[in-house]
């Protein structure tokens, strides 16, 4: 008899995160899921599926006017499970179950999380789920006044369910009715307890579960963080004040000048993965448009409840290149020097969403007729789990909105755990071909 063939721990990932889909996608197919009592088709249900367990935030129909209660139940529950990783949700429940977790499993746990070592990986993963749901908490009772305020008993929902969807960088929103659909937040654009409270979650579930490791252990001592996590912080302050100094000057101007400056800052937390938007992105300027896309695909952190390449691969990609101006063998940072192998990888990784990002916007171009620079806004949006959009995704045919569901699940089980579950199994050889120079540049 054959012995059988165990998964690794890319290929387990994926097809944890291809099974929740599923469930979630017939689960929102039941009659009772939607508000009109009628079964709503499968590709429907499986594009909202894949968007919530991504986190995402893209849809066809509008979440707060379409789906019941129990449908919106069932798209916060696969947001929760989307942003804490498949895996990390099992171990949870095996945890609870009293069950021990064998090596193999704290291996998969190891990845799923983006952690240095096995070591502490159930005391991590503790931490993790801990620390979740307390922010979470406290999201939802600090924009509890104000949705109670305007939807009354409702408002308690609400607040639970854009905290969850705020700090999990999902971008689903309850805010939209029937004669107002895809509004997203833009009726609270002027509201500072609003975009605060969800621009600190969006962060903070962006920074990494390591970031937040590092914080409990060092609290504001910078100098003693890994790595890692300096070059996360210093990236993600760069990516969210750069580009809201430029919506503050050239895109939001008629704005009065605290509501300028909200807008301007939610504009620019927005793009790295969270998919809300207290203001008309389709108003943008071509340039407005085309910054988005850049932070788009970069998106979170490694480790994190967002998807995109990652910070840390923008990064490492800069410093190489800074390396290389200088004629330094390696790339250094932070009095560190950085290993030649993350270079090759986040080079890997650039190539990988590149190839989908202008892939996907290629074929919807072509299959819906519409102009490339919209299609690339949507593309990026769904590679980088963001979820923002120019109005476009609910309109698109069946072929493109299966190239979006690809696009989301690729971008969130991430470029290596896609490569490595596909070629899981493969020998490494020790023996080298001959070296030859090759003049680049």
């Amino acid at each position: 008899m054959p012995k059988r063939k165990k998964l690794s721990s890319f290929q387990s990932i994926i097809l944890g995160f291809a099974g929740v889909i599923l469930i979630g996608a017939l689960l929102l197919m039941l009659p009772f899921a939607a508000k009109s009592g009628r079964v709503t088709p499968f590709n429907e249900t499986l594009f909202t599926s894949t968007s919530a367990v991504c986190v995402t935030g893209l849809v066809v129909r509008d979440t707060g006017s379409y789906w019941s209660a129990f449908g919106q139940g069932v798209i916060l529950v696969l947001i929760q499970i989307g942003g804490l990783g498949v895996i990390t949700v099992g171990a949870a429940l095996a945890l609870v179950a009293g069950r021990k977790i064998s090596l193999m499993q704290r291996n998969t746990m190891q990845e799923a999380v983006s952690a240095p070592k096995i070591g502490g990986i159930v005391r991590l993963t503790g931490f993790i789920l801990k620390g979740t749901f307390a922010v979470e908490l406290l999201g939802a009772l600090l924009l509890m006044p104000v949705f109670c305020r305007d939807f009354g008993i409702k408002g308690v929902w609400m607040a639970v369910f854009h905290s969850i969807s705020a700090f999990c960088n999902a971008g689903f929103d309850v805010v939209g009715t029937t004669a107002a659909p895809f509004a997203s937040l833009t009726a609270y654009r002027a509201d500072p307890l609003i975009n605060c409270t969800l621009m600190l979650l969006i962060i903070f579930g962006g920074l990494g579960f390591l970031t937040w490791d590092d914080f409990r252990e060092h609290k504001f001592r910078f100098r003693r963080y890994r790595m890692q996590s300096k070059v996360i912080l210093v990236t993600s302050g760069i990516l969210i004040f750069v580009p809201a100094l430029y919506l503050f000057f050239w895109e939001y101007q008629s704005l009065p000048l605290g509501e300028r400056v909200l807008t301007s800052l939610f504009q620019a937390v927005t793009p790295r993965t969270a998919g809300f938007n207290t203001a008309d992105l389709s108003k943008l300027s071509g340039v407005g448009q085309l910054l988005f896309l850049p932070l788009m695909l970069i998106g979170g952190s490694p480790g994190s409840t967002a998807g995109g390449m990652k910070t840390t691969t923008a990064a490492v990609l800069l410093l190489n290149v800074f390396a290389v101006f200088r004629r330094r063998e390696d790339a250094q940072c932070f009095g560190r020097r950085i290993d030649g192998a993350a270079v090759r990888q986040a080079a890997t990784i650039l190539v990988f969403y590149l190839t989908l990002f202008f892939g996907g916007a290629v074929i919807i171009s072509l299959m819906e007729g519409l102009p490339i620079n919209v299609c690339l806004f949507e593309a990026a949006s769904a590679v980088g789990t963001v979820g923002l959009s120019l109005g476009l995704t609910p309109s698109l045919g069946f072929v493109s909105h299966m190239v979006l569901i690809l696009l989301m699940f690729l971008g969130r089980v991430g470029g290596l755990t896609f490569i490595y579950a596909a070629i899981s199994g493969s020998r490494n050889t020790l023996s080298k071909l001959p070296q030859e120079k090759i003049t680049v540049g």
